[in-house]
């Protein structure tokens, strides 16, 4: 993406910010920025996740689905379609299923 940052979105980050034609609609300074946010969402829900679990609360995709639903509402950090992106990436981060997410409302 940008050989100056050493922080490098993954394509299935990067490609939230792409038209259907694949050209980045968004400057990629911004797409780093985000990302780096992004990125930092989900390795800090790790924690959370992983004891909301333990403690027998919800089930893997319980979780998952409702810290989408959180990431999701007005006012969060994130773009819905980010939420989406950060919860698939939390899933991965715990080894877990991710959970079929409903359509991002952007």
């Amino acid at each position: 993406m940008d050989d100056t940052s050493q922080i490098q979105p993954t394509e299935s980050f990067a490609n939230l910010f792409r038209s259907r034609a694949g050209v980045l609609k968004t400057p990629i300074a911004e797409v780093v920025a985000r990302y780096e946010l992004c990125e930092d969402l989900a390795c800090h829900l790790v924690e959370q996740a992983q004891t909301l679990y333990h403690s027998g609360n919800s089930s893997e995709a319980g979780i998952l689905l409702g810290f989408h639903t959180a990431l999701s509402t007005e006012g969060a950090p994130v773009t819905p379609t980010e939420a989406g992106w950060v919860i698939q990436r939390l899933a991965e981060l715990l080894e877990w299923r991710a959970p079929q997410l409903p359509a991002p409302l952007e």
